[in-house]
């Protein structure tokens, strides 16, 4: 098998993990998945890739989300690490990615852009909290 022939096999999940912009217009075509999801950055070249998954009827589990486990990690080694606290966070990636799945399926955006939601609702609402501690 050629390198290149990864993209057109039939699987559940296609999982990038080492190489950004793998679904572009040359990989979409030849997607026999029934979901992309895997901890590259940037899997998507261009977002308008993430309209033409949600057109194939392909879940995509946006890379920020699907690989924040390394960043929770990182981030909890900045207070004292406890294990048991990075891996309940990081546990908390499967409700998000359920959030976005389900925001996704009822207004039939791409998952992309219902993640982009999820995130600028939480920033909203951090931005919130902070405003009243700070004036």
């Amino acid at each position: 098998m050629a390198p290149l022939d990864i993209y057109s096999v039939e699987c559940d999940i296609f999982s990038p993990n080492a190489l950004g912009a793998v679904i572009n217009d040359v990989t979409i075509p030849k997607l026999k998945c029934l979901a992309v999801a895997g901890a590259a950055n940037n899997v998507l070249a261009e977002e308008r890739h993430g309209d033409l998954l949600h057109q194939k009827g392909i879940l995509y589990a946006p890379d920020y989300v699907a690989n924040a486990g390394g960043l929770i990690q990182v981030a909890d080694e900045l207070h004292d690490y406890s294990k048991e606290r990075a891996f309940k966070n990081a546990s908390l990636i499967y409700d998000v990615l359920k959030k976005i799945y389900k925001m996704s399926k009822t207004h039939d955006i791409p998952t992309y852009k219902a993640a982009n939601i999820v995130v600028e609702e939480k920033i909203e609402k951090i931005s919130r909290i902070q405003s009243k501690f700070t004036g």
